[in-house]
């Protein structure tokens, strides 16, 4: 279905993007019922962030050992080797567009070393988004040192290239990924003396039926606490790294006590020596291709924006589905069961009949279950409001233009801007190379007059950074739908 010298593709069933548990069980049972398709992820390998493993070039024995229900993974990898789905790795899918004829035509770029980017086109039926999330950062002064990674970096780092971000690495931020990057860090030889978590334990009591619902979720947390305890890595709540201390590199962190809204609270700092320091606080959901074809979205209870969904996992947009983190961050087995359901419905609407009634309601139920869990998770690492205490003046908010703290309050205060797009248009804060994730957050709520105004998401024309000869390459401007 190729034609190498344009890159492009013979019209697909359905087109699912993200090879990670919610694209790949999309894929695998979509195409099962019937359906053409071809799945496109930007690695070479699939798995996705949760199942990233080394390359084979490495020689890595036990690549399980680093991961938690390794046997789901094996699973899917089995049914995709076995389906008649199409896998084209090293996709950067930049765009998605409605076609005149009613397909949906996916835009990438393929090669992943930036010296032989060629773009690629997949026409598809239908698309089934399983983008992911990426990790959320809030700044803190010191926090561009080099040695200051995410707290998924270093988890990725670990899982696909056998390496430490350091040997005396403190973790610290906000969200249950703590645990799991502690563990796992401490485990494969660092010292880990700490964990330092924002946000406290307790709100979870407050909805014991999602807790004895999700029973596996209890388990992974014992699971991970035990490993703690063996490796005795302190677990501090209610706190937060406030400032790095270094020179060419980390050497040490101070860790401050908060108070209820994420204040700092004064006389409580503390200096922890390290070599490295994994943040992180919680994922954001991936959806800049949806929310550019105007797709509804919804706020969630930690500031973040998912998308909108239906109960059979489709979006506002007839013909796009979306499954996984995009619809709220929940874990690797809930993007499993979301997967399953969108490529059930989507084969059932393309094929035009009715597909399995009881193992939707199963599914729909499993996953009603595992959700409620992931909005109690959401709630309780929500950051507070005071966190922007943290910083001073001089602290960068935008590492890409060099956008300090004290110039956002400025265009704020004294040039009056409302929103994180005047703040943009004032500062460039947002401009540079990673166009806001990073700093996004940050921006928005120093911009913001009211809560409310956090959870605001912009619509981009390209998801991801883009050569201009992939765009000549389309023979003409493409026009984006909204």
């Amino acid at each position: 279905m190729t034609d190498p010298a344009s890159g492009s593709y013979e019209p697909y069933d359905l087109a699912v993007i993200g090879a990670g548990s919610a694209g790949i069980a999309g894929a695998v049972t979509a195409s099962g019922l019937g359906l053409t398709v071809a799945l496109l992820d930007a690695s070479p390998q699939i798995g996705g962030q949760f199942y990233r493993h080394p390359a084979p070039a490495l020689g890595a024995v036990r690549p399980e050992a680093l991961h938690h229900d390794w046997s789901a993974f094996s699973d899917l990898r089995r049914r995709l080797a076995a389906s008649e789905v199409t896998h084209l790795a090293g996709h950067h899918v930049w765009s998605v567009m409605k076609e005149a004829d009613g397909s949906w035509a996916v835009h990438a770029v393929t090669g992943a070393d930036g010296t032989d980017e060629r773009p690629a086109r997949v026409r598809a039926r239908a698309v089934l988004l399983a983008t992911g999330a990426y990790e959320r950062q809030l700044p803190f002064p010191g926090w561009t040192l080099p040695g200051v990674v995410g707290a998924g970096g270093a988890q990725a780092m670990l899982k696909s290239g056998l390496v430490l971000p350091g040997r005396r690495i403190v973790v610290a931020g906000s969200g249950p990924l703590l645990l799991a990057v502690a563990s796992s860090l401490a485990a494969a030889g660092a010292r880990v003396p700490a964990v330092v978590e924002a946000s406290g334990y307790l709100r979870y009591t407050r909805s014991p039926r999602a807790l004895v619902t999700n029973p596996r979720k209890a388990a992974e947390a014992l699971v991970h606490g035990a490993a703690l305890l063996r490796h005795r890595v302190r677990l501090r709540p209610r706190s937060a790294v406030t400032e790095v201390h270094g020179t060419d590199r980390v050497e040490a962190v101070t860790v401050t006590r908060l108070d209820r809204d994420w204040r700092p609270v004064r006389g409580t700092g503390r200096r922890i020596t390290c070599d490295a320091l994994a943040v992180g606080h919680g994922l954001a959901p991936q959806i800049e291709l949806a929310t550019t074809l105007g797709c509804a979205t919804r706020p969630l209870a930690d500031g973040t924006v998912a998308l909108a969904l239906d109960g059979l996992q489709e979006t506002s947009v007839r013909g796009l589905w979306a499954a996984g983190e995009t619809g709220g961050v929940g874990g690797a087995e809930l993007a499993l069961t979301e997967g399953e359901l969108a490529g059930i419905a989507a084969a059932a609407r393309l094929l035009g009949r009715r597909t399995g009634d009881g193992r939707v309601r199963a599914l729909q139920r499993r996953r009603d279950r595992m959700r409620a869990f992931a909005d109690v998770m959401a709630a309780a690492h929500a950051p507070g409001p005071g966190w922007p205490d943290w910083l001073a003046d001089d602290t960068e908010v935008c590492r890409c233009e060099e956008v300090t703290a004290g110039r956002v309050r400025e265009a704020v205060t004294d040039l009056g801007a409302r929103d994180a797009r005047t703040v943009k248009l004032l500062t460039r804060a947002g401009m540079g190379w990673c166009q806001g994730r990073m700093c996004g957050t940050a921006v928005a709520r120093l911009a913001a007059r009211d809560r409310a105004a956090e959870t605001t998401c912009e619509r981009r024309p390209f998801a991801v950074p883009v050569p201009l000869s992939a765009l000549a390459a389309l023979g003409e401007p493409p026009e984006t739908e909204h």
